[in-house]
């Protein structure tokens, strides 16, 4: 797959229910959308007739918090079947879901764990993808998850694995960039070295949220603002990476429209001042530079 495949939305935020009215009476000046898979996968209902109506004025992407493509567990087809029936109802511009597990023998934790970065679990998940694909008829994108453990048998680090299941899958990134922050805490590595590493056409879109500081380690909350720290790292992955469609998640202590508004706001003025920049560093060396 190319980028090019998938069109650039600009600059979004969450779909979530305190902001519902005001979205509908006011049409912000928003890009996009993106609204959690399993909150509209319902027979019908005030859900429903909300997306219904912004999938009226705005792209929708969906984003899906419980395929669970890593676990040994065969693939939910009732769970598929009722993805699928959402996307057709609203044309998602792509669908996302992350890189990880949620359960195994039946049984929901309700969390979105880490997988042992192995070649056995890079075919392993990139074959559940795959299938998935076929059954959607499109192409995913999958997302860097927060981490606070490790596994004693990987061999490869995390942004190898990413690289390798999206490669071996032959879908899309959706890179998160605070989580890409949080985990090189956590785990002492150099979170520009993961980004980097990224395959510069398999990046379609960014999530950009806030973390809680505890001190010894990081908690990937999305219930605080986007730290200075992660909007340096959000400018780095423009540098190396391009202009990509960029989303604001906020998912608890959610404040008022306007910030989230803001927000996005900010991420528009960065990339713009940024791939600036860029531009006139290459045009300065004789090079090009990614737009």
């Amino acid at each position: 797959m190319k980028r090019s495949d998938f069109p650039r939305l600009g600059f979004g935020v969450g779909l979530r229910r305190p902001h519902y009215a005001e979205i509908l009476e006011s049409r912000p000046p928003l890009d996009w959308f993106e609204v959690i898979s399993e909150n509209f996968m319902v027979a019908g209902g005030r859900p429903l007739e909300v997306v219904d109506s912004v999938r009226a004025h705005y792209p929708l992407v969906m984003h899906g918090v419980s395929l669970s493509i890593g676990t040994t567990d065969p693939l939910n087809r009732t769970y598929l079947r009722d993805l699928r029936d959402l996307a057709t109802r609203i044309e998602p511009v792509w669908i996302s879901d992350h890189l990880c597990w949620t359960g195994v023998g039946g049984r929901n934790l309700h969390d979105l764990l880490t997988l042992p970065h192995t070649e056995e679990a890079v075919l392993h998940t990139a074959g559940r993808i795959r299938q998935v694909q076929d059954f959607l008829g499109r192409r995913l994108l999958i997302e860097n998850v927060s981490s606070y453990m490790t596994y004693a048998h990987s061999r490869l680090t995390e942004w190898e694995f990413l690289a390798a299941v999206a490669d071996e899958a032959d879908c899309g990134i959706l890179l998160d960039i605070n989580n890409i922050f949080v985990n090189a805490f956590n785990h002492r590595f150099d979170a520009r070295r993961y980004i980097d590493a990224m395959p510069v056409e398999r990046v379609v879109q960014f999530h950009l949220a806030g973390h809680a500081d505890h001190g010894t380690y990081l908690l990937d909350t999305h219930d605080h603002p986007v730290r200075p720290e992660v909007w340096e790292l959000y400018e780095y992955a423009l540098r190396r990476l391009g202009a990509v469609s960029t989303l604001i998640e906020w998912d608890d202590h959610i404040p008022e429209f306007a910030v989230l508004a803001a927000t996005a706001a900010e991420a528009r003025d960065r990339e713009a001042r940024t791939l600036a920049a860029n531009r006139d560093t290459a045009s300065a060396l004789g090079g090009t530079s990614h737009s």
